[in-house]
């Protein structure tokens, strides 16, 4: 029978565990890295910057496209001028389609086009009932913008950097949800913790109402004390209350940000403080320049205002454009006979246009380039100080709370030591109950100082490797 008790009591206990989910810190962070809807996004993000990137570096490669009209059909009446000078309008019915293939390659240098292109036209008059022929076996081309602004130039040299703050910034995010993910965990661990006081606080007080009870019956202590112990008993009950909804409002938002569907409570561990590490803060501030999608911003952004004050300068002087192109045609009465004794063909185009009189209007478009070039500059400056200030602050923070978690953690194990002691005496009518409490008070607050110590460390820990994408433990660059 003792043994049936036994198997019973442990399957129930172990029955009870499998409702709970337990977690650590890590853990979490890493759940939210793979399942909440930021990290997802983040993903998104990530490949969206890469697929934009394969667009650009495709626009630098030989482009190949076939074009046509098939059908040109047209049936009207057009106006044909008569030698006289009259107009006649004629019925005309015919087709006239085109197909071509062209090979394409952009040159950044120049910001020009040279390509290389085959045609062939027929024309269907059904009117006369009669089809010819048009071709352009083989014609070589090139387009040149001269004076003009370039941009294949600059986007060589700004989309690179598009792409690398693009990548930085899914690390960036993923950094952003470990520190999101961990203040949800103190959140909740928090809650967990008051509760634990709380319904610790109410089973004392309980017994020690319940010994206050039979010492009064002995006249040991007074009916005042009684009811300071009843009131104790009371609130305890009310903030047992509080802290069960509290604990369960924060499980809910870490469930819902960690993309978790477990209907299992989750109970939390009280993580402890990393391995004592030194930051060295050149080394930080060098890292964070070197790995942050802003530092890159920073070189990107001035290379935009360069841009757009060279774009001023040259859309407001001389655009010329050279277009010229050399290849042969023929045309027959067969698709064959296109390329029988072709014979040459030639164009060649300079088309310019030169402002005389604009009333100050290019000369304030370039202006206001320059101003806002200007304006970019001072904006990085300021914000590559605050950057540093963000920094700095940072490691002189956590190097403080490292110190501070050791020292609440001490005074957490005093206190909770010296309740016990209070808890001893008390029931042996050596303590007063207004000693009990400010026992019981300095022992709850001691222990959610060390708790509430713990959360800014491990906040102010993952603040430091987002804002240097470096991990300071292992000594190297964070990646993913």
């Amino acid at each position: 029978m003792k043994n049936l008790s036994f198997v019973l009591i442990f399957f129930l206990f172990q029955n009870a565990r499998a409702q709970v989910q337990q977690l650590t810190l890590p853990e979490v962070v890493q759940l939210s890295r793979q399942h909440s809807i930021a990290s997802k996004q983040a993903t998104t993000q990530k490949k969206t910057n890469y697929w934009q990137y394969r667009s650009f570096l495709a626009d630098y490669k030989p482009q190949l496209a076939l074009s046509g009209t098939i059908p040109g059909f047209t049936r009207s009446f057009v106006e044909v001028v008569q030698p006289d000078g009259t107009i006649l309008f004629q019925p005309v019915s015919y087709n006239n389609g085109i197909l071509g293939l062209s090979l394409s390659q952009n040159i950044a240098a120049t910001g020009g086009t040279i390509y290389v292109q085959q045609q062939m036209q027929r024309f269907d008059d059904f009117a006369r009932k009669t089809t010819r022929y048009n071709g352009i076996p083989f014609e070589v081309g090139f387009k040149q913008p001269l004076f003009q602004f370039n941009p294949l130039k600059w986007d060589r040299k700004i989309q690179p950097l598009k792409y690398q703050e693009g990548n930085q910034q899914f690390i960036q995010s993923l950094e952003q949800v470990a520190l999101d993910a961990t203040g949800y965990y103190f959140e909740l661990l928090v809650a967990q913790v008051n509760l634990q006081i709380a319904e610790k606080n109410r089973s004392n007080n309980d017994t020690l109402y319940k010994f206050a009870q039979h010492k009064l019956e002995l006249g040991k202590i007074s009916q005042n004390d009684l009811l300071q112990l009843q009131m104790g008993l009371l609130t305890a009950q009310k903030d047992l209350a509080s802290a069960q909804q509290s604990a369960a409002v924060a499980s809910l938002k870490l469930k819902l940000y960690m993309g978790s569907r477990d209907e299992r409570d989750l109970e939390l561990g009280i993580p402890l403080e990393a391995k004592e590490f030194d930051i060295d803060t050149r080394l930080a501030l060098d890292e964070a320049f070197a790995n942050r999608s802003a530092a890159i911003g920073f070189r990107r952004k001035i290379l935009e205002a360069e841009r757009d004050v060279q774009s001023a300068r040259k859309d407001n002087g001389l655009n010329a454009s050279l277009n010229a192109t050399f290849g042969l045609s023929n045309q027959g009465s067969r698709p064959g006979e296109i390329y029988v004794s072709p014979q040459d063909r030639e164009f060649v185009e300079l088309q310019l246009v030169l402002p005389i009189m604009t009333w100050g209007r290019n000369k304030a478009r370039t202006e206001v380039a320059r101003a806002n070039q200007e304006f970019a500059q001072q904006s990085v400056e300021q914000e590559k100080l605050t950057f540093e200030q963000e920094i700095f602050t940072q490691v002189t923070l956590l190097q403080m709370l490292q110190k501070q978690v050791k020292l609440t953690k001490l005074a957490d194990e005093i206190a909770a030591e010296r309740y016990q002691i209070a808890k001893e005496r008390f029931i042996l009518s050596d303590l007063s109950v207004t000693d009990l409490g400010i026992a019981t008070q300095e022992k709850d607050i001691a222990k959610r100082d060390y708790i509430l110590a713990l959360r800014d460390y491990w906040q102010s820990y993952y603040s430091l490797r987002l804002l240097t994408l470096y991990d300071f433990e292992q000594n190297k660059k964070i990646s993913y």
